[in-house]
């Protein structure tokens, strides 16, 4: 009876050590594969570093007038796309319009005590005005335009028309101050340096520039949006009236922790998906990397508060990277609003078909196709 039990008892230790070893090896394959997985996710978080927190940014402009009064008549709709130049709003012109007309009557009387006419003197001084106008409008596009080149988001043809636009502003107003200076001389040394007659210049330059602020132009071709004017609405100046982005200079803000950084540098391409334009993959390049974030350190007397905190783990800090669309603004998606959604792979190594780009890729393209649902 011994030896029957024996004999039974032996296959169900022999099956119990079978089950024993083969739990360790489902267990070691388990470890082996979890090690594989969180090696390849650490290098793929350095070589493709992703996220889909990025932001469609672009320049924003708060729109204010210059001088106060009543908005006569309102020339754009919300959200409408104007052109540079194009007037935005009006201000009723009648009270700067008698301040023009006193401004000009102060002059006459001073350049008759003088004795000399007032007519050469008041439109040369309108000349100078209205081309040193000029000259700064064509330096502030000029120089939009310089910065958007340099970037490579224009042609250089766009650079050079610049040029020969301020050249051109540059030399009217040489012009008109050379007519001004001629117009001045002929009322003589007196009549030149003459305290009442400079101050008389000056409230007339004055004037003329406040009655030219009345019609609120766009400062280069953009969206108005948040239009907050309505005809016989008194607005003060400096009080924004509307929000202008600009339609010439659009970018991808994305949030990388820091340890994701290390292999990023200026002029990496990119893949980016817009949850605007689902299904399509669009490619880019790494513009700058951001120098420095405010991490919320709070100063109370002086002095830094400290901040305690109960976590196990400190959350990462994330360092914002600009990133443009190849083809500049022109390759922009006319869906996309600022604000949107994107989803950004980064190839740091160089290459979107290196080795560790193409599961980046692969799980970025079945991203696009889920993002027609969600």
């Amino acid at each position: 009876m011994t030896d029957q039990n024996a004999t039974e008892a032996a296959p169900d230790a022999e099956a119990q050590s079978a089950a024993k070893s083969s739990a360790r090896r489902v267990g070691l394959i388990v470890i082996i594969l979890l090690v594989l997985l969180v090696a390849f996710y650490a290098l793929a978080d350095r070589s493709t570093p992703s996220t889909s927190r990025g932001i469609v940014s672009a320049n924003l402009a708060q729109i204010a007038p210059r001088v106060s009064g009543e908005v006569t008549a309102l020339h754009v709709a919300d959200d409408a796309v104007v052109e540079a130049q194009a007037p935005l709003f009006s201000i009723d012109p009648r009270p700067y319009e008698l301040a023009v007309r006193q401004a000009r009557a102060d002059l006459a009387n001073a350049l008759q005590s003088v004795d000399a006419s007032s007519a050469s003197l008041v439109a040369a001084q309108a000349a100078v005005t209205q081309a040193r106008s000029a000259l700064d409008s064509a330096r502030s596009q000029a120089e939009r335009v310089f910065r958007l080149e340099t970037r490579g988001v224009v042609a250089e043809a766009r650079g050079d028309d610049a040029r020969a636009s301020v050249t051109q502003a540059e030399a009217q107003l040489a012009s008109a101050e050379a007519n001004l200076e001629s117009a001045r001389n002929q009322l003589g040394p007196k009549g030149k340096e003459n305290p009442a007659i400079q101050a008389a210049e000056a409230r007339l330059d004055a004037a003329l520039y406040d009655l030219a602020s009345t019609t609120v132009t766009a400062p280069h071709r953009g969206v108005v949006t948040n239009v907050t004017l309505s005809d016989g609405q008194f607005i003060g100046a400096g009080n924004p009236a509307m929000t202008f982005i600009d339609a010439e200079a659009a970018w991808v803000t994305v949030d990388l922790r820091e340890n994701q950084l290390q292999k990023v540098t200026p002029g990496d391409p990119a893949h980016l998906l817009f949850d605007a334009v689902p299904g399509r993959i669009l490619s880019g390049r790494v513009q700058s990397i951001a120098w420095g974030i405010n991490p919320g350190r709070a100063v109370q007397g002086g002095l830094v508060v400290s901040q305690p905190s109960n976590r196990w783990f400190e959350p990462a800090r994330r360092i914002p990277v600009r990133i443009e669309l190849d083809g500049g603004i022109e390759a922009w998606p006319r869906t996309v609003r600022v604000g949107g959604k994107v989803h950004a792979v980064i190839f740091a190594d160089g290459s979107p078909t290196g080795l560790m780009a193409w599961p980046a890729r692969a799980m970025q393209r079945m991203r696009s196709w889920a993002s027609f649902l969600h």
